[in-house]
């Protein structure tokens, strides 16, 4: 009878397991061929032991790769001091500033100039703050698990960010010198103030919400916004410090000899150094072939200020944002520019090139998407800003390789990287121009009604 019943067990188990082949599920068929397939070569169990014990990249890196990098640039716009954004996500307004220095010390021929980030951020969270909670607001009728609703309550706060939030940062609240306001732990090291601001804006989220269910009057919802606000003003001020209403300044020459001193407001001395229109001067490009060029497109709610712009750009080809890009850095102008920096970066040379890692021949896998596939697949996006500032080109005039002022503080290349044209094509995403440099064909797009993308699209994570 044990004997009998034995038999049937297997028949019972065979026929599922035969049965799972068809669910979706790993059969022990699947299995079985899964483990016949993996008959390593003597050469692959030797690679195989090494990743037993060795970091992926240090095996993949090729030996090409190994020797210094070419450092050269035919046409280079000087650098004026590296900054360190140290353990926050600040890279969007580190590059605004740095570009915007740049522009300030040429204009005025000043010897250095250093701006604070802490008084542009210290804004920066208290607008984003109010973005939220007037958004939640604004959206209090739909349910909890509406697409928007939810997307605000996963991301009330961030330290990330782009060149049109800062835009309407810096034409509202100025600029500063760093000596006026200086860095804290805090703005250095971003993820713990972040987190409790963030904390307590989806408990103020939920309130709102229940207040506008409750039938409360417009006016006392914004009373009752505004107290919250009070409360993220003492959270920001109490690690980041108080943003100055004025502050006095002394310009000095090249020779270290007093021109003049000042009282300014923080948009006075913007005024009076920099003064560019920053939201009229310039043009933002993409570049993104998962979608048609030359449309002009906006990302809904990818903004730092309630009343102020949504991201809006111009999709075009890479050929033409080389040409804009070449065109601004021979005439000595420094631009906003964002990449995903983590592809095939190479920390300790400060170099970025796709050919550095051989991972499909380490591990015998090929990889074939494009950068289309990548950006649909969310394998790839926007992650952090920099300030362009050189290029090398061959004789003919075409860009071999390209380099960006980071904020990472010094390091390989004194605090700069240098990226292949390949990989540039590959991983560059967004360049801010003066329009001046921009074909009449990139310029007319801006005439169109832009189509609207969601907060939530695979490309616009905020960059750090």
């Amino acid at each position: 009878m044990k004997t009998k019943l034995a038999v049937i067990a297997i028949l019972a188990s065979g026929a599922l397991a035969a049965g799972a082949e068809n669910t979706g599920g790993i059969s022990c068929c699947m299995l079985r061929g899964l483990r016949e397939s993996y008959r390593p070569t003597a050469a692959e169990r030797a690679l195989a032991n090494a990743a037993a014990g060795a970091s992926l990249d240090e095996l993949a890196h090729t030996r090409a790769s190994r020797n210094g990098a070419d450092t050269y640039f035919s046409h280079k716009v000087e650098s004026k001091g590296i900054t360190d954004q140290k353990r926050s996500g600040r890279c969007w307004l580190f590059t605004g500033l740095n570009v915007l220095r740049s522009q300030m010390m040429a204009a005025h021929d000043l010897p250095e100039l250093k701006l604070s980030q802490a008084h542009n951020f210290f804004y920066d969270q208290l607008e984003k703050s109010n973005l939220f909670l007037q958004s939640i607001i604004d959206s209090a009728d739909k349910p909890m698990d509406d697409k928007r609703v939810d997307w605000l309550f996963r991301n009330p706060l961030s330290d990330g960010g782009q060149f049109t939030g800062l835009a309407d940062n810096i034409l509202k609240y100025g600029v500063v010198p760093a000596s006026v306001m200086g860095e804290t732990f805090s703005t250095d090291n971003t993820s713990r103030i972040s987190s409790l601001i963030a904390l307590k804006l989806r408990e103020d989220g939920l309130e709102l919400r229940k207040m506008k269910a409750e039938g409360k009057t417009d006016e006392e919802i914004q009373s009752r916004k505004e107290d919250m606000l009070k409360e993220v003003y003492r959270m920001l001020a109490m690690t980041m410090g108080e943003p100055v209403e004025s502050f006095t300044w002394t310009r000095y020459d090249k020779k270290g000899k007093p021109v003049s001193t000042k009282t300014y407001t923080p948009l006075e001395f913007y005024k009076e150094y920099a003064g560019n229109d920053l939201k009229n001067d310039y043009v933002m490009l993409m570049n993104d072939p998962s979608r048609p060029y030359y449309k002009l497109y906006e990302i809904d709610l990818d903004r730092h200020v309630y009343d102020g712009d949504n991201w809006r750009y111009v999709n075009v080809p890479i050929e033409d944002i080389k040409e804009i890009a070449m065109e601004s850095i021979k005439d000595s102008t420094m631009m906003y520019f964002s990449c995903d920096v983590g592809k095939f970066l190479d920390r300790d040379k400060g170099y970025l090139d796709p050919d550095a890692y051989d991972y499909e021949s380490l591990m015998g896998v090929e990889f074939g998407m494009d950068k289309a596939d990548r950006i649909r697949s969310y394998a790839s996006a926007s992650s952090h800003a920099m300030t362009l500032m050189a290029v090398d080109l061959d004789e003919n005039g075409k860009p071999k390789k390209w380099m960006v002022e980071n904020s990472w503080g010094s390091g390989a290349n004194d605090g700069h990287l240098i990226m292949t044209d390949k990989w540039f094509d590959e991983y560059m995403f967004r360049l801010v121009a003066d329009k001046k440099y921009a074909p009449k064909r990139v310029l007319d797009v801006l005439k169109q009604t832009p189509e609207l993308l969601p907060a939530w699209d695979p490309l616009f994570s905020d960059e750090k």
